[in-house]
């Protein structure tokens, strides 16, 4: 039985979290659903026998059976119903698994109670994906991206959903961003996982060779082929293969790959043998190729050939919440890689590094973490171990974060055996208030204590009080 018999329909809800199921189930309810919940995979099996849900929800990690396993349980179950996940773990390797047995959908935790119920109303006018088996022998790894931000939460919930469909992706975002991390969790999620990755970075190789890497070239095709070559669409068969920086393609070349992607087919240069392309192609960009198209450096039936589906990489400044993460996992990377002790930063110079606009992205906060887990003294780093140009550079363009000095002079107080730093900290703050508040307003005593929230008096007396303890 599907349903209920007054045609409201039903809505399970599997989580050892009583609070998700009371608040999700709520929601549902008011939305028109009947909902039913479980607090364990083992249950709503059992219930599977009697009746089938319209849409079910289910965390990924419980005790006893997981929600990937409830996922492949219910693969074979007739008829067939979406199920949507929820996990507080938005990895790619998480979202990609959750995809590959079938889910409908992948809710990141806390999720919108509005999000959820329109999920469950999307999964109700489509039909529920087959599932799609992993690689035997490909075994899924950490993914490498990291981030807990909701653009990177997304981004990851995006990947899970594409990497299996085989479409072609065209990856944007601006240099040092991170594109070819996405292209590899795209073919590392894929069922293309166990055939080989290649990368050709199409602005790193002179044009007269670039025809030549990615066709390969026959016996005397010209001046110096003096062997056959394999170009990189015939080294990725049946894998993927990934052109970095695509807006620099020369034209004629971006003609041959339109009609590698339109056929299916290419020529070795010098060759007449038409090979068979069985490879996925993943573009990535830093450039607008729209604005390349208008000045007739793009040919604009390629990009709708590329642009078949977009992943945005968002620049580092944009989701500074990620920053403190990435840093601690980079420079731990950084200290295992190169054999010297670990290290940690201060809460001050996480910080700084999180307040940096960080013009190079991840690429320059890696490179970073690298030079400081085999250069910096001692085994917390802090503010003044950083370059100069974070440590500048760090303030916010509309806020200041005065703490950051505040922070980085304590330590260096402490670090020289100072005490009593706390009334020496206290005098300086209000003196430095003080002096401010009053050239702010001229001189004008009743003006500068109104702006502190002060009375004229106490203005005054901390005045007089400050000056003594200066002799």
């Amino acid at each position: 039985m599907v349903g209920n018999a007054d045609s409201k329909p039903s809505a399970w809800i599997v989580d050892d979290d009583r609070s998700v199921r009371l608040v999700l189930g709520a929601a549902l309810r008011e939305a028109g659903y009947v909902p039913r919940e479980f607090g364990n995979a083992e249950e709503a099996l059992a219930a599977l026998a009697d009746e089938t849900p319209a849409v079910l929800y289910t965390d990924v990690r419980m005790p006893g059976i997981s929600g990937l396993k409830l996922l492949e349980r219910v693969a074979l179950h007739e008829p067939r119903f979406p199920v949507i996940v929820m996990s507080a773990f938005t990895d790619i390797a998480s979202t990609a698994a959750a995809y590959r047995h079938g889910a409908f959908d992948y809710l990141p935790k806390p999720f919108d109670l509005d999000q959820a119920v329109a999920a469950a109303e999307r999964a109700l006018t489509h039909a529920r994906p087959v599932p799609v088996s992993t690689p035997e022998g490909v075994v899924s790894t950490e993914a490498e991206l990291i981030g807990r931000s909701p653009a990177m939460r997304e981004l990851f919930r995006a990947i899970g959903r594409v990497a299996t469909s085989g479409l072609v992706v065209l990856i944007t975002g601006e240099t040092g961003t991170g594109k070819e991390l996405v292209a590899r969790a795209l073919h590392r999620e894929s069922p293309r996982a166990s055939r080989p990755f290649v990368a050709l970075n199409t602005a790193a190789i002179p044009a007269e060779l670039l025809e030549s890497e990615l066709f390969g070239h026959e016996v005397g095709a010209f001046t110096g082929a003096a062997r056959r070559h394999a170009g990189r669409f015939e080294q990725a068969a049946g894998g993927t293969l990934f052109l970095d920086e695509i807006g620099d393609m020369p034209l004629p070349l971006q003609t041959r790959l339109l009609r590698v992607l339109a056929a299916g087919e290419f020529y070795r240069v010098g060759g007449r043998e038409l090979l068979r392309a069985d490879t996925r192609v993943i573009a990535a960009t830093h450039q607008d190729l729209d604005a390349k198209i208008v000045r007739g450096e793009f040919r604009a039936d390629l990009l709708h050939r590329l642009d078949v589906v977009r992943l945005h990489l968002p620049p580092l400044r944009d989701r500074r919440e990620d920053i403190p993460l990435m840093a601690e996992q980079f420079l731990a990377r950084a200290a295992a890689a190169s054999a010297t002790p670990g290290k940690r930063f201060s809460p001050a110079a996480l910080g700084a590094l999180r307040d940096y606009a960080w013009p190079g992205n991840v690429r320059q906060l890696e490179n970073l973490c690298q030079r400081l887990a085999v250069l910096a003294p001692g085994r917390e780093i802090a503010v003044g171990d950083l370059p100069p140009a974070i440590i500048e550079g760090s303030v916010d363009e509309t806020v200041v974060d005065w703490t950051l000095g505040l922070r980085a002079w304590a330590e260096h107080a402490l670090a020289n055996g100072e005490t009593g730093i706390h009334a020496t900290a206290h005098v300086a703050f209000e003196r430095v208030l003080l002096e401010t508040a009053l050239a702010a307003r001229r001189g004008h005593r009743q003006n500068a204590a109104k702006a502190l929230g002060l009375g004229r008096n106490t203005i005054t007396r901390k005045l007089g009080s400050s000056r003594k303890k200066d002799r």
